[in-house]
């Protein structure tokens, strides 16, 4: 089994369990429960996460982008022509980067990510995607 190979198995299952209907609302709830716990009622970045998730529907986009970097990798159809092919896989880059970086710029709303200037051009790459 090659590198390529193994790689696209262990993205299948991470696809496969975010892709079950209560995966993103754990992942979300222990985000939130995890800073509530860390910030203890005091104000500070951890009751900044705990604010921004509980208010914040974008979380609920976590590690989506796995699902169009598996498609991405995967190998397509035969006899596809070339030009579907790129398109489809310009797609799934595009769209696989806007959602990560998206995750950046969530991260600096809520406080972990400290760089300003930095999360504002990821937020303008983001948007470009």
């Amino acid at each position: 089994m090659s590198t390529l190979d193994v790689v696209r198995t262990e993205l299948a299952l991470a696809v496969s369990y975010l892709n079950k209907a209560e995966a993103p609302d754990k992942i979300c709830r222990e985000i939130q429960y995890g800073s509530k716990f860390v910030s203890n009622g005091e104000p500070g970045t951890a009751q900044n996460v705990d604010k921004s998730t509980s208010l914040a529907r974008k979380v609920f986009r976590l590690f989506k982008f796995v699902n169009d970097l598996l498609a991405l990798i995967s190998p397509t159809a035969p006899r596809t022509p070339l030009p579907l092919v790129l398109l489809g896989k310009s797609k799934n880059a595009l769209l696989s980067t806007f959602l990560f970086l998206d995750q950046i710029v969530w991260l600096h709303r809520s406080g972990i990510y400290k760089n300003k200037e930095r999360a504002e051009i990821i937020g303008r790459v983001s948007l470009f995607c």
